[in-house]
């Protein structure tokens, strides 16, 4: 099973790891195929049970509770993004030389002859939206084409599918990179990169590594962030194919091989007819929805990838044009008494944070949650001249607390000593108080949400709702 095209699966040994969103459309396309699946879970509780039964009742055989050991006979390990690299299963496969593939890399071989290039995006933040905005500027131009990945279509049914594509717009994230050595993209962004589930890659340096894989072997365009060195040196490191073209993207004015803004406009400078003397006009700012700077940054990077594939300017405008942003991403609830009520609850990081707290003047932030190991000395330094107060809750509150007594003294702190769900609406009535028109109340956690939430979805859905009470009330 090296790296060409598996065209026999008949009677193949594989393991399939993890029962998640991944894991059991995984194990019913290899035994669609004809493999032989063992499915291994760690957990064994009544939910995994039942999704056992329902695999079990097609012929493939599910281990629960033992996710570490490496079924006999076994050829081939089909991983859940999300299973760690040092987990004891992946050692036993490296010890009995059996290749792991994760279902990207499962998608990808099993691809056919004429399937639709991959244009593939990656980074820290902003990769849903940049990919979706791909994806709308794609089908302007009237091309078949779907968000997958992360997000939208699964993958495996994008290339397995009735449905034909021209051309598929493809988040990745660094986990489905690390298992996916033979991914070879049309062409690729990686938008930028700040520490995140260094828990999980174990340093910076390889997590960076994962990310800069999706670089290999691309054939028209390495697209990079400008402003953030990094990703340019991961194009640097590229093993990419002859001709392959590094282009970048800023905010600010493009040099020749470069797309950015010129007065309110976005443009071209490297798909054009000789790019040192001439500049290509696609969209203005005020297309980009919402037009806060990491945005207009994320579509000059689906733009970049989108003209890489071919694409005219006017799809590109009609694309943006087009494009609503999902929920809970710098989406504006409502104005009360002349105050703006921002919900970002999908900024769960601290460079998310920062991207969002850069996109207004004077704020209220209300802020906290689960650090995972985040400081937070450095969004605080650069975002305190912003900040007209700040609203504090969940479990790691006191780390931003500290961080802003260090950094931004004069701010007016309050601190909801709270983890329960209606801390929100205690929040957002400080956040009144506090706010003066003219200002943002903006949630904007830097944090993940489980201490007090399901999910981020829920965290923003009950800030909407208590700025709603607030609405009612005035």
């Amino acid at each position: 099973m090296g790296s060409g095209q598996v065209t026999d699966w008949q009677g193949k040994n594989v393991t399939v790891a993890g029962l998640g969103v991944s894991g059991i459309p995984a194990a019913k396309v290899l035994h669609g195929l004809g493999a032989k699946v063992t499915v291994v879970n760690d957990g064994d509780d009544a939910r995994a049970r039942a999704q056992a039964a329902g695999l079990e009742a097609l012929g493939i055989a599910v281990r629960l509770g033992d996710g570490d050991t490496l079924p006999e006979g076994t050829e081939l390990i089909v991983t859940a993004p999300g299973w760690k690299p040092d987990k004891p299963l992946f050692a036993a496969a490296q010890e009995a030389g059996v290749p792991v593939w994760g279902d990207v890399e499962l998608a990808w071989r099993l691809r056919g002859p004429d399937a639709a290039p991959w244009l593939a995006v990656t980074g820290t933040n902003g990769k849903t939206t940049t990919v979706q905005m791909l994806a709308s500027i794609l089908a302007a131009a009237g091309l078949r084409t779907a968000a997958v990945g992360n997000i939208g279509v699964s993958l495996l049914d994008a290339v397995l599918g009735e449905d034909q594509y021209d051309v598929l717009a493809v988040e990745l994230s660094s986990y489905q990179l690390h298992w996916a050595p033979s991914l070879r993209a049309h062409s690729a962004a990686v938008l930028n990169l700040a520490p995140d589930h260094l828990d999980w890659h174990g340093s910076m340096e390889a997590y960076a590594a994962d990310k800069g894989h999706i670089y290999d072997g691309n054939r028209v365009a390495c697209v990079y962030n400008v402003a953030d060195k990094a990703t340019e040196d991961m194009v640097r490191e590229a093993d990419v194919e002859e001709g392959c073209r590094a282009i970048g993207f800023t905010l600010g004015t493009p040099a020749p091989s470069q797309l950015g803004i010129v007065e309110g406009i976005l443009v071209d400078r490297a798909f054009v007819e000789d790019r040192h003397k001439n500049a290509q006009e696609l969209a203005e700012v005020s297309d980009v929805n919402p037009p806060a700077p990491h945005n207009v940054a994320n579509a000059l990077a689906a733009a970049a990838l989108a003209r890489a594939y071919g694409v005219p300017p006017k799809a590109v405008r009609d694309g943006l044009r087009a494009f609503t942003p999902d929920a809970h991403r710098i989406a504006h609830v409502a104005d009360v008494d002349g105050v703006a009520y921002v919900d970002d609850s999908k900024a769960t990081n601290t460079h998310a944070a920062e991207a969002s707290l850069a996109a207004y003047e004077s704020i209220v932030w209300i802020a906290g949650g689960l650090a995972k190991g985040a400081v937070f000395e450095e969004l605080v330094a650069k975002s305190a001249k912003r900040l007209r107060a700040a609203v504090l809750m969940g479990a790691d509150r006191g780390l931003i607390r500290e961080a802003l007594a260090r950094h931004a003294p004069e701010v007016p702190v309050v601190d909801l000593d709270r983890t329960d769900t209606g801390a929100m609406l205690a929040a957002v009535q400080e956040a009144r108080r506090l706010a003066v028109a003219g200002d943002t109340v903006l949630l904007a956690p830097a944090c993940a949400s489980m201490d007090m939430f399901a999910n981020y979805n829920q965290r923003g859905d009950a800030f909407a709702e208590a700025v709603r009470e607030l609405g009612a009330g005035a």
